[in-house]
């Protein structure tokens, strides 16, 4: 089974992908073509990608019964002790747009954020 996820791509790539997979929802992409196809039409998504986000998922032969490559993602894969996890950026370091921005008065931030 081959599952492939695209976001903010082109209608083409779209169309491109119908031939192999069924579009089961915007952008998401089912069926169960061989391994030799199934690389060629990841190396085509990943040319025509322009400046969207893919990803592949499909089943293999290991502990979890899956793989999955990204392309363009914020959300890496790592293997760790032979399991495929992944890696989500540190939302620590991106700036939070609730807080207030530094000189803003005491009475300020309470009427706007609600802090007593």
């Amino acid at each position: 089974m081959t599952v492939i996820v695209l976001t903010n791509c082109p209608a083409g790539l779209r169309g491109f992908l119908t031939r192999w997979l069924l579009e089961i929802s915007a952008g998401v992409f089912i069926g169960n073509p061989s391994a030799r196809i199934r690389d060629v039409l990841w190396d085509e998504v990943q040319q025509y990608a322009g400046q969207g986000r893919a990803l592949l998922a499909h089943t293999t032969n290991n502990e979890q019964g899956f793989t999955f490559r990204t392309h363009d993602h914020n959300w890496h894969p790592v293997d760790h002790e032979g399991l495929t996890l992944i890696r989500r950026p540190n939302a620590a370091a991106a700036p939070r747009s609730d807080s207030p921005k530094p000189g803003w008065s005491k009475a300020s931030k309470r009427r706007r954020f609600g802090r007593a």
